[in-house]
């Protein structure tokens, strides 16, 4: 049954999509871009292709915005050479965990690159992959990246590596500071496939961040830190039983420039459009996949 927090976060997927729409042409690379000097543009194509491969997969956007997400991938996935761009990195440095992570949203949505997967196959079954020096939450990011794929990452297992994130500790609240509110975010995103499986979520977790993160959300919000608010409101559509704030909702209704823009926090966004691109597409990434998901959890729609 559809709540009033339901309409409230599709207007705001909404707006936000068609803000990632509009202005996807300011991701365009080089005509011969490398991973390595353009790295920061890759990262947003990426951030992009995962917004709309969410999208994509719950199907609650209704027809135009299942088509603006698929412009969105099919503009992303051009742009990266249709695969040929994360190819070339990952020959040249076959333990990167980044390229598999970038290369799951299009995989999930139907884009493939041979000669990637039969890399990625190699390379995700290396010994080194678990001898890896990452923190556990980003380790979590490069199994689940890998499982969306179709690979089996060797010696990575995903339920040991959730018991070493700071989450799994369930720690004294009150002293999360920013990279760990972060961390905790994207432990709870990718042990769910972001909200996908959120009966992978363990119960003693789910009853702990059910209890914290409207506090938690309460604290960052006082600061302004809208990107990180963005963020809890979508970790609570990730838990087994969908903990969707109304009030939460409205206030980042409010937030949201005319355009679809969400501020990342309480400065003043910038006139320049470059800079203003720069400053609004991640928390505005997140209010897609944020809004996406509080959409079909509350209408409960099955996949």
């Amino acid at each position: 049954m559809a709540l009033p927090v339901t309409s409230t976060a599709h207007q705001i997927a909404a707006k936000a999509l068609t803000w990632l729409h509009t202005r996807q042409e300011q991701h365009a690379l080089p005509t011969h871009p490398c991973f390595e000097h353009d790295r920061s543009k890759i990262k947003r194509l990426g951030e992009t292709a995962f917004a709309a491969s969410l999208v994509l997969r719950e199907a609650v956007a209704g027809s135009h915005g299942l088509r603006l997400a698929r412009d969105l991938l099919d503009y992303a996935w051009h742009q990266l050479g249709a695969g040929t761009v994360l190819h070339a990195h990952l020959l040249s440095h076959p333990l990167a965990d980044d390229v598999v992570q970038i290369y799951a949203p299009f995989a999930r949505s139907g884009y493939r690159h041979p000669p990637l997967d039969q890399l990625l196959a190699h390379t995700t079954s290396l010994r080194s992959v678990r001898a890896a020096d990452i923190p556990p939450d980003q380790r979590l990011g490069y199994a689940n990246a890998a499982e969306v794929c179709g690979f089996s990452p060797g010696g990575t297992d995903a339920e040991a590596t959730a018991g070493t994130t700071w989450l799994s500790a369930e720690p004294e609240p009150w002293l999360i500071d920013y990279q760990a509110a972060y961390a905790m975010t994207h432990t709870v995103f990718h042990h769910t496939d972001w909200g996908g499986l959120p009966s992978r979520l363990p119960a003693g977790i789910a009853q702990y961040l059910t209890r914290w993160l409207p506090v938690w959300a309460e604290v960052w919000g006082e600061i302004g830190s809208w990107d990180l608010v963005a963020e809890l409101a979508m970790t609570g559509s990730c838990l087994p039983t969908p903990l969707c704030s109304e009030p939460l909702w409205q206030r980042l209704a409010q937030l949201q420039h005319q355009d679809g823009l969400l501020p990342r926090n309480a400065q003043p966004v910038s006139d320049d459009p470059e800079e203003r691109f720069l400053q609004g597409h991640h928390p505005t990434v997140v209010a897609v996949a944020a809004g996406t998901l509080t959409v079909s959890r509350t209408l409960s729609v099955p996949r």
